[in-house]
């Protein structure tokens, strides 16, 4: 079965697909930031936090959580100030993290103001 043939609203199915997106993307930072020669420890610690937020959420949006509105707000502040940490840093990484977890924080406003 295909996510669009489950029971969701097209806002529901777009926040789901920008959290996975998110996931990846600060996997991805995080990784490349223990490379970097400055301290990238709040940059890695934030891409962790929303990595494992977005994708708990994602899949608890999946299964219609009861749980869900909870992790909407959660993984919307913690993709925010993500974004911000991010677009601190030069490093391309960073720059396209930023911009994932940015629109994966708008989706979650939207679900929010959905709800």
């Amino acid at each position: 079965m295909a996510l669009a043939e489950l029971e969701l609203t097209d806002t529901e199915r777009e926040c789901i697909d920008n959290c996975f997106e998110a996931v990846q993307a600060c996997e991805w930072c995080a990784d490349q930031c223990l490379d970097e020669d400055m301290d990238m420890s709040r940059c890695i610690r934030l891409c962790r936090d929303v990595a494992d937020l977005a994708s708990d959420h994602a899949r608890f949006m999946a299964r219609n959580s009861n749980y869900s509105d909870e992790l909407t707000e959660a993984t919307a502040g913690a993709a925010e100030e993500c974004a911000e940490e991010c677009q601190r840093h030069d490093h391309d990484h960073c720059q396209v993290c930023a911009d994932v977890v940015e629109e994966c924080a708008e989706s979650c406003r939207e679900m929010m103001q959905a709800s």
